[in-house]
């Protein structure tokens, strides 16, 4: 069965450092595939700054010219905003061994749908970010990821830094954000 990981998040927009994780968890992590799922709706927001459907398309641009990323439309298309039901629908059709998530997430983990199933079914793999933390945190097995990307969907919103974004989406990146 093909071993896959899962690179799940709200791409609002997506960006190099995204670039730059999934080329990592390529090179380091025992898969064969990595599936990256813009979310529908993060369940923490109340909205997004583009369209499900916008972040979507961004990403199947972006990633279009590596074979090992499959972008899925499972959570757009199924107004779906759990990981975990991400996670069961994809164990279905592959050996999922990961999900790759950034360490700002580690504060509100155990508010997640089904963590504890999320926890006891997959190894996480904890991107560092910012500084935080991650020795103490509240999951089973997980594996640190290193990359230096000091750059997020946030920052490149709030300054409007384009220039972290492949120039195939920037011209529609500047026209939502700016």
């Amino acid at each position: 069965m093909i071993k896959v990981a899962i690179f799940g998040g709200s791409f609002d927009p997506p960006h190099f450092g995204h670039k730059i994780i999934t080329k990592s968890a390529l090179d380091t992590l025992d898969i064969d595939k990595l599936i990256v799922v813009p979310a529908y709706l993060n369940p923490f927001k109340t909205t997004s700054f583009a369209s499900s459907n916008k972040r979507l398309d961004w990403c199947k641009e972006v990633f279009k010219d590596n074979n090992k990323v499959l972008v899925s439309d499972f959570e757009v298309v199924n107004k779906n905003s759990y990981s975990s039901n991400t996670i069961e629908y994809f164990k279905n059709i592959y050996d999922v061994k990961y999900l790759i998530i950034g360490a700002d997430n580690l504060l509100s983990l155990d508010k997640w749908h089904k963590f504890e199933w999320i926890n006891n079914n997959i190894t996480w793999v904890i991107v560092s970010r910012d500084g935080i933390n991650i020795k103490n945190n509240p999951v089973k097995n997980w594996i640190k990821l290193d990359v230096e990307a000091n750059i997020s969907s946030t920052l490149i919103r709030d300054k409007k830094i384009f220039n972290s974004v492949d120039k195939e989406i920037k011209d529609d990146i500047k026209r939502i954000y700016s």
